[in-house]
Parts: structure tokens; sequence; C-alpha cells
């Protein structure tokens, strides 16, 4: 079955001209139909001179949320706007996924209220995988959909997260750790010695406490934590590579000498830069709503829009929603970590 994946053409920094662009690269690369939602106009004047490509069409959506303005007000107030649109073929059935690079707090608003979440799921969470050693991938969540979690939040993320690498990428018993500020189990706030607690009961594979400095180091698959801490993970994590092939590429420059040696390392150079960068990696899943969402990152180029794409190809003939649906059922819920029968649905 091919895939049917909306992209939201209005959204991110560098619409709608990168989103385009993007989808264009996808229709042409990855066997998917895709459907261009947003200002007819805005997006057929960035498509003018295209030859028509099968599989590719547009759908009107005249208002666009704004990166800068506040998520469930905009998403009330704008029932047009491109994000409340593909949302609405997702659950009508005319599509399969939805990828957007817009106002991140007005997509997962806009998924909730449209896609509504997965029976037994408290709060979804936003996962992104993680670059390690050794040519791993390492899945963090939540980076940015929940700023305060309880307890029960996390340990939810981590089956969801579980579920998700298990599936995605073939590993049998992924690996899950709970970041901390030390590898004994006593380590970290009242939080994740609850959480901790709590996974050391489960059935997953938890391998204990990691540390800041592990999550390059490939020793889990799956890392948990709250929405504030991983999304300042993660945007860290963003700085520093930029600061890193910044730095190298002045000390590059520095001498005839460094010149000449930059360019015999130039192409595995080259290599490590794509490792590290994020619009190789399609932006986060948000998991825990009833169907495939993909938040690109606000500065996302054509390059990023298409791996969202692909992760949104790849999460539904992967099966991700029907396998989170089945996992949703054996979550612990709200009225303690052990036997609970009643889920959080705050």
């Amino acid at each position: 079955m091919t895939a049917r994946i909306v992209v939201d053409a209005m959204g991110g920094d560098n619409a709608p001209q990168e989103i385009v662009a993007g989808a264009l690269m996808a229709a042409g690369g990855l066997g998917v139909e895709l459907t261009l939602v947003g200002r007819i106009d805005a997006i057929r004047a960035e498509m003018e001179g295209t030859t028509e490509i099968a599989g590719l069409r547009i759908v009107d959506a005249p208002d666009v949320i704004e990166m800068d303005e506040h998520p469930t007000d905009a998403v009330r107030s704008k029932p047009n706007s491109s994000i409340n649109v593909g949302l609405r073929l997702v659950k009508n059935g005319e599509a399969d996924a939805f990828v957007s690079a817009g106002n991140t707090g007005a997509a997962m608003a806009a998924a909730l209220l449209t896609l509504g979440r997965i029976r037994g799921i408290g709060r979804p969470a936003l996962g992104t995988v993680f670059p390690t050693g050794d040519n791993k991938l390492t899945m963090l969540l939540d980076v940015g959909a929940n700023a305060d979690c309880r307890p029960i939040h996390l340990v939810q993320f981590a089956y969801m997260g579980a579920s998700y690498m298990e599936r995605a990428f073939a590993l049998t018993k992924p690996r899950v750790g709970l970041l901390s500020i030390g590898e004994e189990d006593s380590k970290g706030n009242q939080l994740t010695i609850e959480v901790n607690q709590a996974l050391r009961g489960s059935r997953l594979n938890f391998i204990g406490n990691v540390e800041g400095k592990d999550l390059t180091k490939g020793v889990c698959d799956v890392v948990v934590m709250d929405g504030f801490t991983g999304n300042v993970v993660l945007k860290t994590a963003e700085g520093m590579a930029e600061l890193m092939f910044g730095e190298l590429r002045k000390a590059v420059e520095l001498t005839p000498w460094n010149r000449a040696a930059g360019l015999v390392l130039m192409s595995e150079l080259r290599k490590v830069k794509r490792r590290l960068d994020y619009t190789e990696y399609g932006g986060a899943q948000l998991l825990g709503v009833d169907g495939v969402t993909v938040i690109g990152h606000g500065r996302s180029n054509a390059r990023a829009i298409f791996s969202a794409i692909r992760a949104a190809r790849d999460a539904v003939n992967n099966g991700v929603i029907e396998t989170l649906r089945e996992v949703a059922k054996e979550i612990p819920a709200k009225k303690g970590l052990q036997g609970a029968t009643e889920t959080d649905e705050e």
C-alpha cells in the first residue's frame, strides 16, 4: 500500500518555498502520494515550471497559524488553517499521516483535538531519534510536548518509545534508560526516583538511569525524560553540533596547511556532518495521538522536509499506530503504577 502523506505547506520559517521543494523531492523519490495543504496561489507559485507529478495534489487552506501565535487559540479561531485542514484529511481517512514544520504547540493541540488520543494514553509525547556511537540511533522522549509530567506519564512514554523502536527499527527488547543526574537508582528528583522504581517493575528492558554524557554513547535505545528537560537537551545538542562544525571550519581556513588537510579529509567530514545534522532525521513523532503525526523543526529546509515525509511513510508502512494501540492496552494508568485500570487523560 502506498502511504498517503499530507504536508503543511505553510508551516515553518522557510514556508512555502522549502516545504514545497522538500515535498517535490519526496514525490520523486519516496514512492508516496502527497497532498500539499495551504494557500493554493502560494504553493503553485513555488511549483511554477515543474512538470505535473503523479500522486501529488493541492488542497486549499486559506488561513495560516503563525509561529508566534498562541497554539490553542489559533487552532480554535482558524479552522481553515493548513494545520487543521491537513489533520482533518487524516481523520477522515483521506490520508495516512500529517507532516508540519509549523507552530509546534498548534500542531500538537490540533492533533489532539482532531485525531484524539489512543485509548489508554494519558499524554502524547514528542519522540525524536538521536545519533549515537557505532552508527546507532536512540529515541529521546519527551522532547517538548509536556513541560510538567507525573511519574505515570514518563512510564507511558517508555512503553511507547520501546514499541516504536521495536517496530520501526526491528530492535528486539529495546533497552530503555531514564535520564537522571546519576546512574544509581536513588539519584535524581522525586519524579525520576518514582519513575525508576516503576520501570524496575515493568516488563520493559529497563537498564536504569543514564546521565547526559551517556546519550551519545548508544548505551540504550530509548531515553525517557520530561518535555522541559528533553527540549533543553535537544536544542543544546543542536547548538553544540553547530559550534563544533563552525570551529572546525575556522580551523581549516586558518592556514594553507590546514586547508590542504581539510581537502584530504573533506569526504569523511561530510559524512560526520550528515550524521549529526538534524535535517537527516525527519523531525519528531507525536506518539500517543491516534494517527501518524510528524512535527519538523521550525527552520526546516527542503532536506528536513524530505526526511520528515520519509519518517511519516515509514511509520505508516511499519504499522506504528496499530502497534501503539495494542501496547496501550497494557500500559499502567493513573491510580497507581501497579494494577491500575483508569487512565490519566487530563
